[in-house]
């Protein structure tokens, strides 16, 4: 059993999908969304949900109309869908009903108060939001050190809203992490086979091995 929900990110590969689901994470986001990096077909996603089970499955998207993620949702019986950073809050609100995670891309060009604002515009339509501080290469250690918000400030926002956190953190400095900010969940990101079938799982299983509750 993980200390928090652990969402497992950018999947796309049967190895990555069964590694994770053993792990126990609670979500398993495959990038679905056109243009996207080693994005599935909707027959290559289906035939990895096949092999998983205990896992929630959720559809990435980077630029995606309402039309897209409900035909691909609805098509694949997904778990909810992730919305990328630009998606109008107009293309959520015909998705009633789906649990929908919304990405914020967090970084030095925002504002405390842009990043609150912009929470605060989809929170009627949106289940949670995945911050990402990954996409500006800002870690645990240097939002603690000279990050762009405070640490208060984040922990305001996982008060009041279902907040996964992705940001680069040493496995030694999640308990800290988790103490601190108290988030909804910890976004962790898959990665290419290096053949197919085959690729080491050392880092992840650092992070896991981290995450994991000593039931002793």
């Amino acid at each position: 059993m993980l200390k928090t929900k652990v969402k497992a990110t950018g999947v796309n590969n049967l190895t990555d999908a069964r590694y994770f689901a053993a792990r126990e994470v609670e979500w398993l986001g495959l990038p679905l969304g056109a243009g996207m990096a080693g994005t599935l077909s909707v027959a290559a996603a289906n035939t990895l949900k096949e092999w998983v089970d205990g896992v929630k499955i959720v559809g990435e998207f980077d630029f995606p109309t309402s039309e897209e993620m409900l035909e691909i949702h609805n098509s694949l019986g997904l778990d909810g869908v992730q919305a990328g950073m630009f998606t109008p809050v107009e293309e959520l609100l015909p998705l009633n009903g789906i649990n929908i995670i919304k990405q914020v891309v967090v970084s030095g060009e925002f504002s405390q108060q842009d990043i609150d604002e912009h929470l605060r515009q989809y929170a009627h339509c949106c289940h949670s939001f995945l911050l990402d501080f990954t996409r500006s290469a800002i870690t645990w250690e240097g939002l603690k050190n000279d990050g762009p918000f405070s640490l208060d400030f984040i922990k305001s926002l996982a008060k009041r809203y279902k907040i996964i956190l992705a940001i680069e953190c040493m496995p030694g400095m999640f308990d800290e992490l988790l103490e601190i900010i108290q988030p909804y969940g910890i976004s962790l990101t898959g990665g290419a086979e290096e053949k197919v079938g085959y690729k080491s799982f050392d880092d992840l299983d650092g992070l896991l091995d981290a995450l994991e509750l000593n039931e002793y």
